[in-house]
């Protein structure tokens, strides 16, 4: 699997939208510590854009922009043989045809290290005009015995496979937890958040706790629940 078998798995920016604001509410009632979860949404990542995120702890990381643009998709595999740090640049097509709407986004010092290199190997994004995800098109991608050169199956699999028991089983292998399937299916279908749904991922968090989440998030919460 590369970034091109991606690209055609993926939905609409929309509904991509809606899928990385309920992965990150997911995140936030089985992990209430922020450094611990494994994918998080922020609303408010600067006036005109948001952005969702997945960090698994070992290195291994991707953000996606949502502005007025459309969205910008930046993934990296740091075991990848196309990190950049192999030959201390890009691999070659993976951002060469990133259009000028999203150059900000290839040279945002939170996407690039300390020198200003882009931390990435796996690329896409999608215009509000385009019908189709788009990614380097001249990407020559190396031998991979695990048939994932560019990181794209390691990095992506919820969101081209966005059904609940996809994420519950990722949830229980991580988590060491045993996960409510309609819990997950209540938050995946973006239904607004009660103190029963909470309850059913995590019996030790309130509703109420999850205030700033929610916020940040911008999930919507059932009317009549408790507030802090």
């Amino acid at each position: 699997m590369t970034v091109h078998d991606t690209a055609r798995l993926l939905p609409a920016v929309p509904e991509l939208r809606d899928h990385c604001r309920a992965l990150a509410m997911l995140e936030a009632i089985l992990s209430p510590p922020w450094e611990n979860r494994y994918y998080s949404f922020d609303a408010h990542w600067s006036d005109t854009e948001e952005m969702a995120s997945m960090s698994n702890g070992c290195g291994d990381e991707y953000a996606i922009v949502f502005s007025p643009n459309g969205a910008y998709v930046r993934g990296f595999a740091h075991e990848s043989r196309m990190s950049p740090y192999a030959d201390d640049a890009p691999w070659p097509g993976v951002l060469d045809d990133v259009p000028a709407a999203f150059r900000p986004c290839v040279d945002e010092p939170a996407f690039c290290d300390e020198d200003g290199m882009p931390v990435v190997t796996a690329c896409l994004w999608r215009e509000p005009a385009d019908t189709a995800w788009r990614t380097g098109t001249a990407i020559e991608f190396p031998d991979s015995p695990d048939g994932d050169p560019d990181g794209a199956a390691l990095l992506f699999p919820l969101l081209t496979d966005r059904g609940a028991d996809a994420y519950r089983a990722f949830a229980e292998d991580y988590y060491d937890v045993p996960v409510a399937p309609d819990a997950v299916r209540h938050v995946l279908a973006l239904r607004p958040l009660t103190s029963a749904v909470v309850s059913a991922l995590n019996p030790d968090l309130g509703i109420a706790e999850l205030t700033d989440d929610i916020t940040s998030i911008g999930y919507p919460r059932a009317s009549g629940e408790p507030a802090p």
